[in-house]
């Protein structure tokens, strides 16, 4: 089996528990995930089976866009709801405030990671230092929010819409956030609404997709095609000299504009996500059979 699947990743399973279990409903050792998930966080989960874990490297860069909820007012030592309180004060915010203190956190910031994470210093992982109470300074690192917006507020907190570059933690960001306002905060609840083309509408309940293993159903039509991870890129047919030089690894000239293409066999098999640069073609990452 070949292709990508998105879970609707339920809260207490890790993203290599999905990945684990799904290794025995596809009956694949081939198999990753696109991007890590905390266990408290629900939402898009693209699973890449057999051949399509060729794509794993690629789609680690995706943008995701998260909805998460932001406690003001509470602080802990894991930056969200499920970690040893800090501090715990009332907080009054209103939508005025959010909304002017949420202008600075957009387009290119710093951000230190937190401690709990899997970042390493030293050859050490952060999260390891921090279960045994020791703190380690960490450097600010680049990353970009190219949408945030309020979505509301309410008893469980302030309601927000992120869309960010690869490597955010968005608890970082509540924390932030929180300490802009003046009051303090914690993420107490995060959904992955999308990562990259794929979206919570064409997700799969994860207990679902169990519930259609264990009856002995076919999983395989769940699989999505490979090359709709491309979707974004033009798609480019090749005849069957230029299938040929592909397969071979070797480039090929084309009639075709400077950039990144998404390449076919005569026959409709997806070959490989090429660059095509000055009237010549070369392959960035080859998907057919071999």
């Amino acid at each position: 089996m070949n292709g990508i699947i998105i879970i609707d990743k339920p809260q207490e399973w890790t993203s290599n528990d999905v990945v684990s279990r799904l290794r025995r409903v596809f009956n694949t050792r081939r198999i990753g995930h696109g991007g890590t998930l905390d266990p408290m966080a629900t939402g898009v989960l693209p699973v890449f089976v057999g051949r399509a874990t060729r794509g794993v490297e690629f789609f680690e860069h995706a943008e995701k866009t998260y909805e998460t909820v932001l406690r003001p007012g509470v602080t802990t030592d894991t930056e969200d709801i499920t970690g040893t309180v800090l501090t715990e004060q009332d907080a009054f915010v209103t939508g005025e405030m959010v909304e002017k203190v949420l202008e600075q956190f957009r387009g290119g910031i710093l951000q230190v990671p937190p401690m709990y994470s899997a970042i390493k210093v030293n050859g050490q992982k952060l999260y390891d230092l921090a279960r045994k109470g020791r703190e380690v300074e960490r450097q600010p690192r680049p990353i970009t929010i190219h949408e945030l917006t309020l979505l509301g507020m309410d008893a469980e907190g302030i309601h927000l819409r992120v869309r960010c570059s690869k490597g955010t933690y968005i608890r970082t960001l509540c924390k932030d956030i929180g300490e802009a306002l003046g009051c303090g905060g914690c993420m107490a609840a995060l959904r992955r609404v999308q990562a990259g083309e794929y979206t919570l509408e064409g997700s799969i309940p994860l207990r679902q997709l169990l519930d259609i293993s264990e009856r002995g159903e076919d999983v395989e039509h769940l699989l999505r095609p490979v090359d709709t991870m491309f979707a974004s890129h033009p798609k480019l047919t090749l005849n069957e000299k230029q299938t040929r030089l592909v397969k071979n690894g070797n480039a090929f000239a084309a009639a075709c504009t400077d950039g990144t293409y998404r390449v076919y066999a005569p026959d409709g098999e997806f070959l490989a996500l090429c660059r095509a640069e000055g009237g010549k073609v070369s392959t960035i990452k080859s998907f057919f059979e071999v």
